[in-house]
């Protein structure tokens, strides 16, 4: 077993006045530079602080100016979506006509094919088949 001794010694110094004014002359310094030092901070973060406010509401603007972008343009694509539409059934239309025109077309070939095709001998026949048909 082992003791440990532990022993405090004070030493008290006794300073001429003059040397005491000096201290607190230097601790006064200190403290004004100090001060002076967190006044220059607080000025740059105040700086900081407006330049990130400005900073926000530029952003903040931009976006505003996006948005309202985007809203013409999803007015514009509806639009257009209308449009195409009625294109589209304006071409199904026309597809339809188209297609009833060819097939009528188709059976007066396939008529005038099997009149032309027919002996010489029933002229009359003949005319009377393309008028009731309504192809002269």
């Amino acid at each position: 077993m082992s003791i440990q001794l532990s022993v405090c010694v004070y030493i008290v110094v006794l300073v001429p006045s003059s040397t005491a004014m000096m201290t607190r002359t230097k601790v006064t310094v200190d403290a004004g530079r100090e001060a002076e030092e967190m006044r220059r901070r607080n000025a740059e973060l105040e700086r900081a602080a407006a330049e990130a406010a400005a900073r926000e509401e530029r952003l903040r603007r931009e976006l505003e100016a996006a948005l309202a972008r985007l809203a013409v343009a999803e007015e514009a694509e509806e639009r257009l979506c209308v449009q195409l539409g009625e294109l589209e059934a304006e071409a199904v239309t026309q597809a339809i006509e188209d297609q009833e025109r060819v097939r009528a077309l188709s059976e007066r070939l396939a008529f005038a094919d099997a009149v032309v095709r027919r002996p010489s001998g029933s002229g009359s026949g003949i005319a009377a088949g393309v008028a009731g048909k309504g192809l002269m």
